[in-house]
């Protein structure tokens, strides 16, 4: 059986559900935040250590401004309701990505939320990747390593991604019936299982993620062994 350390997610489907069935975008990410908390419990009763969600990337600036503006405020309503309960459950919550293009308020939550989770006995770490593209991830770790005095290697490079002293996903997971990875952790899921899921975020369970992670453990890897 395959133990699995951390699990990477990319939450596809969400502004299609809004559409299917509200009508609205919108109503999608929200649906798609309780989806979430049930994956977050999961997760922590499969006694997984990383759970990386891909929550907004770089490319997500495309969108309307009206909708954007409707994720961030799911967002910083999720870290002002929800942080003492994280706490509570020794959840540590890490973000991921480039916090320069975000407002002061939405940088300070973060900031909060990352200093009030912070903690050595924590049960589950939760990335966030948030204005995060795994191509700008690596340029900026190669010009930060060009800089050091530090000789240019794989070990060296990962000490400056966004995941530093995070291990690479055992596996990856990817809703929405879309099979691509869409710039997301490109150098660390080198030696990843990808599971691409039909469901749309929304409809995704606790049921659907115990299957994925089942079969994980199942699988043989050969790491490049025969």
């Amino acid at each position: 059986m395959n133990p699995i350390t951390h699990v990477a997610i990319i939450m596809d489907g969400n502004g299609r559900w809004g559409l299917k069935y509200k009508n609205n975008r919108n109503s999608g990410h929200k649906a798609g935040l309780l989806t979430v908390e049930k994956v977050i419990k999961e997760t922590v009763k499969q006694k997984i250590k990383f759970l990386t969600l891909y929550t907004f990337s770089t490319e997500n600036w495309k969108r309307p401004v009206y909708e954007i503006n409707y994720l961030f405020q799911l967002l910083e309503n999720f870290l002002t309701k929800k942080i003492n309960l994280l706490i509570k459950n020794k959840i540590r919550l890490k973000i991921i990505g480039n916090k320069k293009a975000f407002t002061k308020k939405t940088k300070k939550l973060l900031d909060v939320a990352e200093k009030k989770t912070f903690m050595k006995d924590n049960v589950l770490q939760i990335n966030l990747a948030l204005n995060y593209g795994s191509k700008d991830e690596l340029i900026n770790a190669i010009k930060n390593l060009s800089k050091s005095k530090l000789n240019i290697n794989h070990k060296n490079l990962e000490k400056y991604l966004y995941t530093n002293k995070i291990p690479d996903p055992d596996l990856l997971i990817r809703t929405g019936n879309t099979n691509r990875l869409s710039n997301f952790l490109l150098w660390q899921i080198a030696y990843t299982d990808i599971f691409f899921v039909k469901k749309l975020w929304p409809d995704f369970n606790e049921n659907d993620y115990t299957k994925v992670l089942n079969k994980f453990r199942k699988l043989k890897r050969n790491f490049g062994q025969i």
